[in-house]
């Protein structure tokens, strides 16, 4: 299966056991603006999970609620974001952001909600052992908390209210946290799953998230809202410092596409079955939503 086949199955899979989750739930906004949260995205996060966990021999029905957990996750975050107290969006996968179809604090809500479902699903006894259902809990629960995406989001704010610029330095600190613990953790949570050194899953999901940033970057400046699903053109309106400012397009490219070479080397240890793990790092640059 290619990957962008792969890619496509994965997403399916995933949906579906997210329609599953909150299949039972009641029929309320909160619910609605939770499932439609949910819908549509590259799920990319997810692919990294199951891909992983392929690739060291771990059964899929073992890694399928640990990459629906993160999707729910990362649609937590995104509905968060999108609030006017945060990035102020209107536009998210194409569609109104989720207080803008309901109201704030309902999408406050679905959020919360949608938060907390991703730690229930890393409690399925079908991921196996507790041990390693206790490990994903915790390695999401610093990813996405104030070790992790929480605290980039925090730094942004920071920034963004001083009305200070940031160093190149501060900006990878800052992706860091905001786009690349979660990456982070989906490249891992293969290695969790199958008791193994998730060492070079690590170096290869550092290197990806901050490339995948760097390529929102440029998105942002070269894309337009149609095709990307989102409003384009809002860092340099607001005067932040991002990777395209500080480098310039040229210089932001060939970063990010250095940076893809450093992440297909970390996967070295894992021959040809990394195949498709390298195709998602050189699609992160070559994205246009």
């Amino acid at each position: 299966m290619t990957f962008p086949e792969r890619l496509k199955a994965d997403a399916a899979l995933v949906q579906a056991r997210l329609d599953a989750a909150l299949s039972g739930l009641a029929d309320r906004p909160v619910v609605h603006a939770m499932r439609y949260a949910v819908q549509g995205g590259k799920r990319l996060r997810a692919f990294l999970v199951l891909d992983s966990a392929r690739m060291l021999g771990v059964e899929e029905a073992r890694a399928l609620p640990v990459a629906a957990a993160v999707e729910a996750l990362h649609a937590y975050s995104l509905v968060h974001d999108d609030l006017p107290a945060m990035d102020d969006d209107d536009l998210r996968r194409g569609q109104p952001t989720v207080h803008v179809k309901w109201d704030e604090a309902t999408a406050i809500l679905a959020g919360d909600a949608l938060q907390t479902l991703a730690f229930g699903l890393l409690a399925d006894p079908a991921i196996g052992p507790a041990e390693a259902r206790i490990a994903l809990v915790a390695g999401l629960a610093r990813a996405s908390g104030a070790e992790g995406m929480v605290l980039g989001q925090a730094l942004d704010i920071a920034a963004e209210t001083a009305g200070r610029s940031l160093t190149l330095a501060e900006i990878t600190e800052l992706q860091a946290g905001k786009t690349g613990a979660l990456i982070r953790f989906s490249a891992e949570a293969g290695a969790i799953l199958a008791g193994a050194d998730p060492g070079p899953l690590r170096a290869y999901a550092d290197a990806l998230g901050l490339a995948f940033q760097i390529a929102d970057d440029i998105l942002d400046v070269t894309g337009d809202a149609a095709t990307a699903g989102k409003r384009v053109g809002k860092d340099a309106r607001a005067g932040k410092a991002t990777f395209v400012s500080l480098l310039g397009l040229d210089g932001a490219r060939a970063r990010a596409a250095a940076l893809v070479a450093e992440a297909e080397a970390a996967l070295a240890p894992y021959g040809p079955a990394a195949g498709n793990l390298i195709a998602a790092a050189r699609f992160s640059i070559s994205r246009d939503s």
